[in-house]
C-alpha cells in the first residue's frame, strides 16, 4: 500500500461522515469523497501532501457535493439553500472532520429498517472505506451480493428519510450491538487482513481502537462497550510484534513480550474491570486476550482458564468457529491428541464450509504432535482453501509446511 493509499484509508470515514452530515445524502457524500481522492492523486504528487490531508479532502469533497446538489434540478431549492447555508455557516472549524460524525454514521447504518447484513456492509464501506471486494471477502459473500446490499441500504435511508444522527438516548441501546459489531469488524480486518500484501493494516487497527474508545465515552455505563474496548486494546498491544521487519508473520509463541505495549495492556485491563458482568460475547474474548497479554511467557499461559472462557463462548454462540479455536486451546491444556479429537467433533459442521478455519488449526495440532506427514497434507489444504488470507499469512503457512518436510538421509531438511 502506498503512502497516499494509507492517507485515503485513514481519512475516508471521517470525510464521508462529515459530508454526509452536511448534505444529508450518503451517495452524494461517498461519490464526493471519491472525487476528492482522485483529485488528490493528480495534485499531491506535484504540489506535496498538505499538512492536514483530512481537511483538504473534506473541503474538496464538500465543494463537489455542493456542485452535485446544485445540478440536481429535482432537489427543492429551499433544501439546497439550507444545505449551502449550513456549510457556509460552519466556518473553518468544520474543515477538520469531527470524529464523532463516524459514530453518528454508524448509528444511522444501524437503523432497524435495514437488515443486519446490509447494516454491516454499509458501515464497513462508509466508515472504514473497505472496498466491495474486501467486504465480500470478510463476510464470505460474493462481490455482487455485497454491492447490491450497499446500494439497497443507501436507497432505503434516502427514501425513508432516515436521519443521519445519533439516535436519542432511549434508542441507543437497541442499535449498540450493531455498532459494536462493526467496530470489531473494522479492527479485525486491520489486525488480521483477509487479503492483500500486508498482514496488518495499521489505519484500520487505529480506527477500531479509537471508535471503541469514542463509544465508551458516549455510553460510559455500557459494559459491552467496555468489553469491546478491552478486547481491541489487549490485542492491539501486540501489534508491532506480530510481523518482522520484512512483514512476515510472527506467531504468538515466538513474539518478544518485552516489546508489547504495556500502556495499552493497562488500559485494556481497566476497561475489562468496567466490563464485569457484560452480557455479550466480547467479555469472554477479552478475558482470553487478557490471559495472553498478562502471561509472563508462552509456557506459563493459563490454558485452563482460557478453555473455560471458550466454554462460555460456545454456550453463548454455538459458533463452530469458536469451537474450532477452542480445540486448539484444549490441545495446549490436555495434549494435542485431545485437541484433535475436539476438532473432529466440529470439523464437519456445514457452517464452516466457506471458511478456512479448520485446516490450519488441524495442521498446527498435527505439527506440534509430531505427525508431520499428516500436517503437510493439511497445510496444503489450508493454502488451497478459500480465504487463506493475506500474502504474509500464506507465506507463514508455507513456512510451516517447509518445517514439516521429511529429513534427507544426511539429516538435512
Amino acid at each position: 500500500m502506498t503512502q497516499l493509499d494509507s492517507v485515503f484509508r485513514r481519512e475516508w470515514g471521517p470525510a464521508v461522515a462529515t459530508v454526509a452530515r452536511w448534505s444529508g445524502d450518503l451517495t452524494v457524500a461517498e461519490d464526493a469523497v471519491q472525487e476528492a481522492c482522485a483529485q488528490a492523486l493528480r495534485v499531491w504528487p506535484a504540489e506535496g501532501t498538505p499538512d492536514n490531508p483530512g481537511a483538504w479532502l473534506t473541503t474538496v469533497a464538500r465543494n463537489r457535493a455542493l456542485d452535485r446538489l446544485r445540478r440536481e434540478s429535482a432537489r427543492p431549492g429551499k433544501e439546497l439553500a439550507a444545505v449551502y447555508e449550513q456549510v457556509n455557516a460552519s466556518g473553518d472549524a468544520e474543515l477538520h472532520p469531527v470524529r464523532d460524525d463516524e459514530l453518528r454514521m454508524m448509528f444511522t447504518c444501524a437503523h432497524p429498517a435495514l437488515d443486519r447484513s446490509s447494516q454491516l456492509a454499509l458501515t464497513l464501506r462508509l466508515i472504514s472505506g473497505l472496498t466491495v471486494t474486501e467486504i465480500a471477502r470478510a463476510l464470505l459473500q460474493s462481490d455482487a451480493a455485497i454491492g447490491q446490499r450497499i446500494t439497497r441500504a443507501k436507497n432505503k435511508i434516502r427514501q425513508a428519510n432516515i436521519p443521519l444522527r445519533v439516535p436519542p438516548p432511549e434508542l441507543l441501546e437497541e442499535r449498540t450491538p450493531h455498532v459494536l459489531g462493526c467496530i470489531y469488524s473494522v479492527f479485525t480486518e486491520g489486525y488480521w487482513s483477509t487479503g492483500g500484501p500486508s498482514a496488518i493494516r495499521d489505519e484500520l487497527c487505529d480506527e477500531g481502537v479509537r471508535l471503541a474508545g469514542e463509544l465508551c465515552a458516549l455510553m460510559p455505563g455500557n459494559r459491552d462497550a467496555h468489553a469491546l474496548a478491552a478486547l481491541v486494546l489487549l490485542h492491539d498491544s501486540r501489534r508491532r510484534t506480530r510481523v518482522d521487519a520484512g512483514g512476515a508473520l510472527i506467531p504468538l509463541d515466538e513474539q518478544d513480550r518485552s516489546h508489547w505495549d504495556r500502556g495499552r495492556i493497562a488500559r485494556g485491563l481497566e476497561h475489562l474491570r468496567l466490563a464485569e458482568g457484560a452480557p455479550g460475547t466480547y467479555l469472554q474474548q477479552a478475558v482470553i486476550a487478557a490471559l495472553h497479554a498478562t502471561a509472563p511467557s508462552w509456557q506459563h499461559t493459563d490454558w485452563a482458564t482460557i478453555c473455560l472462557a471458550y466454554d462460555q463462548l460456545v454456550t453463548m454462540t454455538d459458533s463452530p468457529v469458536v469451537r474450532a479455536n477452542r480445540a486448539l486451546a484444549v490441545g495446549f491444556r490436555d495434549g494435542f491428541a485431545a485437541g484433535l479429537a475436539e476438532l473432529d467433533d466440529v470439523a464437519d459442521d456445514p457452517r464452516l464450509a466457506r471458511t478456512n478455519a479448520v485446516a490450519p488449526i488441524r495442521a498446527d495440532l498435527l505439527r506440534r504432535a509430531g505427525r508431520f506427514d499428516e500436517a503437510r497434507r493439511w497445510y496444503r489444504i489450508a493454502l488451497d482453501g478459500e480465504g487463506a488470507g493475506s500474502e504474509p499469512a500464506r507465506a507463514f503457512l508455507r513456512r510451516r509446511l517447509a518445517e514439516c518436510a521429511p529429513e534427507t538421509p544426511n539429516g538435512q531438511l
